[in-house]
């Protein structure tokens, strides 16, 4: 298991990220939680409204499919 230590950089706590854990996109943004001594670093989500924006963004289909209903079997009871 990787280990590091906090440094000062400016006015806050730093954390150097080893290599071996490292994320491959450096400019990526994180959110940083805390929880009790528990601190956990993870990549930044937009939300639910932003992946719905990016769904709308997609290009439309050039022509609706029209499929035939489905005839589903009589199953009886009640």
């Amino acid at each position: 298991m990787p280990t590091t230590r906090i440094f000062k950089s400016g006015n806050s706590q730093a954390v150097r990220i080893p290599a071996e854990i490292a994320y491959a996109d450096t400019t990526a943004d994180l959110t940083i939680t805390r929880l009790g001594d528990v601190i956990t670093i993870f990549p930044r989500r937009d939300g639910l409204r932003a992946a719905v924006d990016s769904l709308r963004e997609l290009p439309k289909p050039s022509e609706i499919e029209v499929r035939d209903p489905i005839d589903l079997p009589d199953r009886g009871g009640d």
